[in-house]
């Protein structure tokens, strides 16, 4: 390697053994790339700790009901979100707690960078 004056023959073999297959990035940028969009990151949010019905959710975002459904098909099919049916009105949440840790920690993390600005 150009300027290194060490070998890394043991750290790159360690690194490479543990670095996941392409599949698995794959998966892991598809499930970011659901994070990349404004209306959806504000659906997440607004499901962290409520479970809403579309209306409410369009209601809250000043958005159509059909653009809620939209992104909503995109987070159920992306496994972010759960739907659960009460009569006609179906009711969503984040799917598990791992959904609601990314969202939070990813949230903390943004106002964290805020706050070191100068």
């Amino acid at each position: 390697m150009e300027g290194c004056t060490h070998d890394h023959a043991a750290l790159l073999a360690r690194v490479r053994h543990d670095l996941p297959t392409d599949e698995l990035l794959f998966s892991l940028a598809e499930l970011f790339r659901a994070f990349a969009d404004t209306t959806r990151a504000k659906i997440l949010f607004t499901l962290l700790g409520e479970e809403l019905c579309v209306g409410a959710i369009a209601e809250l975002l000043g958005m159509s009901q059909s653009a809620i459904s939209h992104q909503l098909r995109y987070l159920r099919e992306a496994k972010l979100v759960a739907a659960r049916r009460e009569g006609k009105t179906v009711y969503y949440s984040l799917a598990d707690r791992h959904v609601a840790t990314i969202v939070a920690q990813g949230f903390e993390h943004i106002l964290e960078e805020r706050e070191e600005l100068p």
